[in-house]
């Protein structure tokens, strides 16, 4: 993952930190069900949009960049069905 993908899901997740943060508050200010329910559905569409970020990302520099040096530094070695394998789990994961 290069720097500026880094910075840009760093600040995405500060954002989701801060919408957690502002159901809390809503809990202990005891506001409307709906309005709680709102916000939950406003942060599970902000994950979604982090997670699809780092899938993608995944797929570009781990998966077809496997080999070429773009891949991330923590990355094993792996044969194309082991990447494959490894992507499957992470979709299963992902799209529960």
């Amino acid at each position: 993952m290069n720097s500026e993908t880094r910075t840009k899901l760093q600040a995405r997740m500060k954002r989701i930190g801060g919408q957690v943060a502002g159901i809390q508050r809503m809990l202990d200010e005891d506001r409307y069900c709906v309005d709680v329910l709102n916000q939950i559905s406003a942060v599970r569409s902000a994950l979604d949009a982090l997670g699809v970020e780092l899938l993608t990302n995944h797929v570009e520099c781990c998966v077809a960049g496997h080999g070429t040096h773009k891949e991330h530094a923590k990355a094993k070695p792996m044969k194309p069905a082991e990447l494959l394998a490894e992507l499957r789990t992470a979709l299963s994961r992902f799209l529960k």
